[in-house]
């Protein structure tokens, strides 16, 4: 009969034949990110001078098999390191029931060698000493390496069923600085992987059976500490939710049997219920999180349109699976128009503040747009230029009319740093950034410059920018939200403005941008005179998500009149748990200091109250007081989700029978009965559905406004005449009767003792605007 020993042997063997037939440890993530996990393991890179050691069990419970799995996982870890006498040194030890040194760090100053001499390593046996190989490298350090003047790594690869002691020794180890990954082979040990591994242990403890996941977790935890660096700047490590398992032979009760026992000391033999088990093995789940890089696939800007499905091939190719209609676009996504005949200057930011990562986004947005939008028989003739202190025409328009040629081209332009000096590049761009491609006369297609940028310009770019439409170049914007406004200033419209949050969201703006390049909005009524105040709920039922996307709305509306104190003038309101006055009608006097006011606006919160506010405009802000003009239209717009509107409909009664036009915009999927009845006789109510489609229905409003602009003007409506003043009609003008103690044209004097009785019937020609001097607060 074996002796125990040699049947825990027999056992051992046995289990080190049976592989795992499920994941031991699984990242609850869907299998585009498992495959992007996958793929981001090639394209991590690690340059340092750093010692790294891989520590391998080769002990009977680990088995042939699982390693020469661990030897396979330690080849593919050394295919990212930079391997050489001065950068990365790579070394082996094996361990059973001594350890075996395999090749010290300074033994082999290639991948190629390294890798060989990993693989020809041969399985070991015995016990599984882990503690004894860790008092190894306690007493010689790491052999070959360069002490610790370098960081030191060491990998070790186990199952994690030391049959010593290994939290003290590993304890040594980290205090010495060594950093420790832990990467278990088999069923492991997790509580022994997490006494071996390094803080935060849920990030320097692995799975070697998924060879790229268990890659991708060690260089994703190494390139915090800038050994590795992923190839794309888009690459980012970010934390998943995962289980880790582990194989247990556990002892259940099965119930009892007779047994016979003995008694000490008598011949009886006593019978007696014994309680009878079974062993049987179990899978036992560990909860945890796993960080790995995930890098940006090709199909993740989602390029295939109109219904178009995805299908990546490879890190950054892929093909479109297009509807008939579109079968033969690329991208499922209709060429330019050939009557759309446009000249085309993309003009990239190139300084420091836009950085290497966004000038390299910005030339693949361009070469993303040229594939996407130019075909055989299109007209549009493109163009690129850099610029940071200076501009730099790289591709002139027209130069290429061979595609790849012009990819080619794209490819070549350098980064340059420095300045954004984005006003003097669109001075530049107005005066020779079309060459010999601008042409006069009727044979002349639009020239459009398309700028692309980051970074906030260091120089004034209003000046230029009006320049540059002056020349009847059209201007259009792709930037971030931090150069949302510069971008409105130079283009002239916030429907010019293209924003996006991130790289996807860049090369998902292409289709917008063929729809701008050709398209000519509408024009306002530029020459009416009107004084027009917006009222912006503010209130915590709208939450400052979608207040910021009524400053868009509104910034966008105030482009499309001509704003000075002669023509229109422009006011804002908001409200929220109290009604704040942004701006006055005669605070502003240009249309550029209207979109900087609008910006600014606060976002207040509360419970908002639109009555409170409609009153506060009444009695506050369409006043001769506050810069209200007699004789010319009023109208005021209020923009709310409803909330709040129940005591509306009699201050905005009193705004109308004052003489003040008054329109809601009510948002929401359901218009509130509470907005329906603010309508008025000429159903002055406008519904959107989201915030987000506000700007879908900009021309609905400005053709209200520029209608209401036309409507004939009561004089006398609202009153010109302050301080209680009595406003009288008379002969197509109207005069002021003062109350005693005021005189002038509106009442805005005190009389003074002992001057002669005033006349109470001071006429006011409608033709002459209140002097600026007798609006308080000036």
């Amino acid at each position: 009969m074996p002796s125990f020993p040699l049947l825990e042997a027999i056992f051992i063997f046995l289990l080190s034949g049976v592989r795992p037939s499920h994941p031991l440890q699984e990242v609850h993530v869907s299998r585009e990110t498992i495959g992007k996990i996958s793929a981001a393991s090639k394209m991590i890179w690690c340059s340092a001078a750093v010692d790294v050691l891989f520590l391998i069990d080769g002990s009977y419970s680990v088995g042939k098999g699982s390693f020469e799995r661990s030897k396979h996982f330690a080849v593919t870890v050394c295919d990212a390191l930079d391997i050489g006498p001065e950068r990365v040194r790579v070394g082996a030890l094996q361990f059973g029931s001594v350890p075996r040194l395999e090749f010290p760090l300074d033994s082999f100053s290639s991948p190629r060698e390294v890798k060989a001499n990993m693989k020809s390593m041969v399985f070991k046996g015995g016990r599984t000493e882990t503690g004894l190989a860790l008092k190894y490298l306690l007493r010689k350090g790491f052999p070959g390496g360069r002490n610790a003047s370098v960081p030191q790594i060491l990998i070790v690869v186990t199952d994690g069923r030391s049959q010593g002691h290994v939290a003290p020794p590993a304890k040594q180890l980290k205090e010495r600085g060594v950093t420790v990954f832990a990467v278990g082979v088999r069923f492991p040990r997790w509580e022994e992987l997490h006494a071996l591994a390094s803080e935060p242990r849920e990030q320097h403890v692995l799975m070697a059976e998924q060879v790229e996941d268990a890659t991708n977790g060690l260089l994703s935890t190494l390139s915090k500490s800038d050994i590795c660096t992923a190839a794309s700047p888009d690459c980012q490590v970010q934390p998943h939710p995962c289980e880790r398992k582990t194989l247990e032979t556990v002892r259940e009760l099965v119930g009892s049997a007779l047994c016979w026992r003995g008694s000490r000391g008598t011949d009886a033999v006593l019978v007696a219920l014994c309680p009878f088990s079974s062993w049987k093995r179990v899978v036992l789940t560990h909860p945890a999180t796993c960080y790995r890089t995930t890098c940006p696939g090709a199909c993740d800007s989602q390029p295939c349109q109109n219904g178009g499905t995805c299908v990546p091939e490879g890190l950054d190719r892929y093909h479109c699976l297009c509807p008939p209609a579109f079968g033969g676009e690329a991208n499922c996504a209709p060429k330019l128009s050939p009557e759309c005949r446009i000249d085309v200057l993309f003009l990239l930011a190139s300084s420091a503040g836009t950085t290497l990562e966004g000038f390299l986004r910005a030339k693949a947005f361009v070469k993303r747009f040229v594939q996407a939008s130019l075909g055989e028989d299109s007209r549009a003739r493109v163009g690129v230029a850099r610029y940071s202190g200076e501009l730099m025409v790289a591709v002139p328009v027209g130069e290429y009319q061979d595609m790849p040629d012009l990819l080619r081209s794209l490819d070549g332009i350098p980064f340059g740093g420095g300045a954004t000096l984005t006003g003097g590049a669109l001075r530049q761009v107005a005066e020779r950034g079309f060459g010999s491609a601008a042409r006069t006369g009727q044979d002349r297609p639009r020239r459009v410059v398309v700028l692309l940028t980051e970074s906030p310009s260091q120089d004034d770019v209003a000046g230029p920018a009006r320049h540059a439409r002056a020349r009847e170049l059209l201007l259009l914007g792709v930037g971030t939200e931090a150069v949302r406004a510069e971008l409105e200033e130079i283009t002239g419209s916030p429907e010019r403005v293209l924003v996006y949050t991130g790289p996807h969201d860049l090369f998902r703006q292409t289709r917008e941008l063929q729809g701008k390049l050709c398209s000519r909005p509408p024009p306002g009524c530029q020459a009416r005179s009107l004084d027009l105040v917006f009222a912006l709920d503010a209130s915590a039922s709208v939450g400052p998500e979608n207040f910021a996307r009524m400053q868009s709305f509104v910034r966008s509306c105030a482009l499309r009149f001509d704003v000075n104190p002669d023509v229109t003038q422009v006011g804002l309101v908001v409200y929220g748990g109290r009604v704040r006055v942004a701006f006055g009608l005669d605070t502003h006097a240009t249309r550029a200091s209207v979109l900087r006011a609008v910006s600014q606006a606060p976002y207040l919160g509360g419970v908002g109250s639109a009555g409170t506010a409609l009153l506060h405009i009444h009695d506050r802000v369409m006043t001769v007081q506050r810069g209200a003009r007699p004789g010319v239209p009023k109208a005021v717009v209020v923009l709310t989700g409803g909330l709040g509107a129940e005591d509306a409909a009699v201050p905005v009664r009193k705004l109308r029978n004052n003489g003040v036009s008054v329109l809601v915009v009510g948002v929401g999927p359901v218009l509130r009965e509470a907005l329906r009845r603010l309508a008025g006789p000429r159903d002055s109510l406008l519904h959107v559905a989201t915030y987000a489609d506000l700007r879908h229905h900009q021309d609905a409003l400005i053709q209200w406004i520029c209608g209401e602009a036309k409507r004939p003007v009561n004089l006398c409506k609202p009153s010109p005449c302050m301080h209680e003043g009595t406003c009288i009609l008379q002969n197509g003008s109207y005069r002021c009767e003062c109350q005693d103690g005021w005189q002038g044209p509106h009442c805005g004097k005190r009389s003074l003792r002992g001057d002669a009785p005033k006349a109470r019937g001071s006429r006011r020609d409608p033709s002459q605007q209140l002097p600026r001097s007798e609006h308080p607060g000036r």
